[in-house]
């Protein structure tokens, strides 16, 4: 894409957000910003049995980046496993978002991927408690 092409993408995203909005019983929910620049976005995520994401969506306030770079990855991440989301990375992110566009503003344009993550890491360790308490009781 051309620097017109990034452009237009972005504020496409940023004017027409795909999957914003709360989800209804989601697995996840994690919430992150920049406290610098005021931008947030909450990731409400759904996982199918095979800890696919079955749905994603989100809500958020701040520029332009930010709140285009969540839509953008609400469709990117729709369909991957959480091992997926580990693997992503926040230079192919930024590539497909228009590097040339975003260079200045990288916090921005990696928040809701950081936030993803973060999300990831934070079922993970649910899980992991959660097995250790059922191996606590299976024990007693």
């Amino acid at each position: 894409m051309d620097r017109q092409e990034q452009l237009e993408f972005i504020l496409d995203h940023y004017e027409n957000p795909r999957n914003r909005g709360p989800l209804a019983s989601p697995d996840i929910v994690m919430k992150g910003g920049n406290p610098g620049c005021g931008d947030i976005v909450t990731l409400y995520v759904r996982l199918g049995g095979d800890e696919r994401i079955s749905q994603i969506t989100f809500e958020g306030e701040g520029c332009t980046i930010s709140q285009a770079a969540a839509s953008m990855l609400t469709e990117l991440a729709l369909g991957k496993s959480l091992a997926e989301v580990e693997a992503m990375n926040a230079a192919d992110f930024v590539e497909a978002l228009g590097r040339e566009i975003v260079i200045n503003r990288l916090r921005c344009a990696t928040l809701a991927l950081n936030t993803l993550k973060a999300a990831e890491k934070k079922y993970r360790a649910g899980q992991q408690a959660r097995s250790a308490a059922e191996a606590a009781v299976e024990n007693f």
